[in-house]
């Protein structure tokens, strides 16, 4: 069966710093004609830096639109056309002073494939060494660092809300109890 919708025509809504909106005509395999309302994004890089004591390095963040302050591993945007290991590399630098001797990706994921088109690549992070945090001018972060194993049940136990973190953390739980790491 193709399941492949067809655009037909493109109206730009909205172009802003972080997204762009635009809504699409499109054809559905059936014939019919719908409307299709995309944020496009350049994507973002989220990391499970590891430390040698078997800790996670995590950020406390406040987060405009749930008014709230989340507690996330390190992560941040991709620049257009960036390398996401490379914003990967900055970004743990940036938010938690770490550097990283070894840098794996642990896959990608897409957040809301129902309006959106960013894709968050996971990375995995350890034989870290540590200098200054180096936040961006309009980040306001606390780093910390958190036992791996309550990590876990923090996200099990929704302490930890936040869904890039929660996949990248259960990820390297099962990758850990498969012997992978």
């Amino acid at each position: 069966m193709n399941l492949t919708e067809k655009t037909l025509s493109r109206k730009t809504i909205f172009n802003g710093k972080i997204i762009n909106v635009h809504v699409d005509n499109a054809v559905l395999p059936n014939g019919k004609t719908v409307s299709r309302e995309v944020v496009t994004h350049t994507g973002g890089v989220c990391i499970a830096a590891l430390t040698d004591n078997d800790e996670l390095l995590f950020v406390r963040q406040f987060r405009y639109p749930y008014s709230e302050v989340l507690l996330e591993l390190p992560a941040g945007k991709l620049a257009p056309g960036e390398n996401p290991i490379e914003c990967g590399k900055r970004e743990l630098r940036e938010e938690t002073g770490a550097v990283a001797e070894i840098f794996e990706p642990l896959g990608k994921l897409y957040p809301s494939p129902g309006f959106c088109n960013e894709i968050i690549y996971l990375y995995y992070a350890t034989k870290l060494t540590f200098g200054k945090m180096s936040p961006d001018d309009d980040e306001f972060l606390e780093a910390e660092q958190i036992p791996f194993k309550l990590a876990v049940q923090m996200v099990l136990e929704n302490k930890i809300t936040d869904a890039k973190t929660q996949i990248a953390v259960l990820k390297l739980a099962e990758m850990k109890r498969r012997g992978l790491l």
